[in-house]
């Protein structure tokens, strides 16, 4: 952990280097990213310098104890010794919970992507009421939520949709939200009562910026196409909607939601950004994934992380183990119990990997 610590140091002293410089200052994006991280950085920073000061204290204090002479002063360096004693073990405690929010993108905003999966128009329904919980959250901690693509089924559910999520810690919130969604009740149109299971997968992106994700514009095809709306008719007339394809890696975003053929490219652009970036990071962590392979859930979409049961009343996330029985409350946005639980869970695992690897 002290190699870590140092490293957390050294770059929290070069971004206030880096600070320092006119022409940072005059380049807003960079100005904010470094911001940004500095102000991450510092809580556990500032903690372990001051540790440093204790530990330096304690040692002060053990040489008087070493060297014997004054017998007042031996009592006043055995009183502090357990003083500082407890002080610095505590200290040590708040470092290691400091350094399981130390997460690089944890106070990014984010793009979230909802699609409905199995189960016909009933996984349509189901994700328009996920995206739905997910706006009534945000409106509750006052995040800012944006629409920015959404494809409607013909019977008042949603075949996909695209929104971003802007606030404190968003991304550190919510990023265990990705995975397959499943809810079990018995659909409006089953005459019969019979519980159908639908699915709907959840994928939640860290939003960056342009200085985060380079993309070279040889690199995208752009095509342009009138928009269109649930049962084909036409939405817009005039060739406003976008599709982006990232050729290097055959990604492809379509945005027909704004009038604006300009402002269609501008989302498109944001959701290819944050769609890269993840992939990056996702190559990054393969070898950590590799390790967790024999612990409960991994957070990747492919799972059925989270089972809605309407009959029993119950939402019950898998990888924990968790449940809360009360599914209005929740598909209204009160998530907290299971997002504190998740955030506790990983955050832990996280740590005793990275001190793991460090040992």
């Amino acid at each position: 952990m002290l190699h870590r610590l140092k490293s957390l140091e050294a770059r929290y002293n070069e971004l206030l280097s880096l600070l320092a410089r006119e022409d940072v200052a005059r380049d807003f994006n960079q100005y904010k990213n470094i911001s940004r991280e500095l102000s991450q950085l510092e809580p556990v920073v500032k903690a372990f310098q001051e540790y440093l000061r204790l530990e330096e204290k304690l040692r002060e204090d053990r040489e008087i104890l070493k060297e014997g002479g004054d017998k007042e002063l031996k009592e006043l360096a055995e009183g502090e010794i357990k003083t500082l004693t407890f002080e610095s073990e505590s200290l040590e405690r708040e470092i290691r919970s400091l350094l399981l929010k130390n997460d690089p993108d944890g106070r990014r905003d984010i793009i979230v992507e909802i699609r409905a999966g199995t189960g016909g128009e009933e996984a349509a329904l189901f994700a328009s009421e996920l995206y739905r919980m997910y706006f009534r959250l945000a409106e509750k901690k006052l995040w800012k939520a944006e629409l920015l693509n959404i494809n409607n089924s013909d019977l008042k559910g949603i075949k996909e949709v695209v929104f971003s999520i802007s606030g404190e810690n968003v991304y550190a919130r919510l990023q265990y939200e990705s995975g397959v969604h499943r809810v079990q009740r018995v659909p409006q149109t089953e005459a019969s009562g019979r519980i159908h299971t639908s699915t709907a997968t959840v994928a939640v992106l860290p939003e960056v910026e342009e200085v985060d994700v380079k993309i070279d514009p040889k690199d995208l095809r752009i095509d342009v196409f009138a928009a269109t709306g649930p049962g084909g008719q036409n939405v817009n007339r005039n060739y406003t909607a976008i599709r982006i394809t990232h050729l290097p890696t055959n990604t492809v975003v379509s945005i027909q939601d704004e009038k604006s053929q300009h402002k269609n490219k501008t989302k498109a652009l944001r959701i290819l950004r944050s769609r890269l970036y993840e992939m990056e990071q996702k190559k990054r962590h393969e070898e950590i994934a590799e390790k967790r392979k024999s612990q409960v859930g991994s957070g990747e979409r492919s799972e059925k992380i989270r089972t809605y049961n309407f009959t029993q009343n119950r939402v019950t996330d898998h990888r924990i183990g968790v449940s809360v029985f009360n599914i209005p409350s929740f598909l209204d946005g009160d998530m907290d119990e299971i997002l504190d639980a998740l955030s506790t869970h990983f955050e832990t695992q996280r740590l005793e990997e990275t001190l793991g690897r460090e040992e």
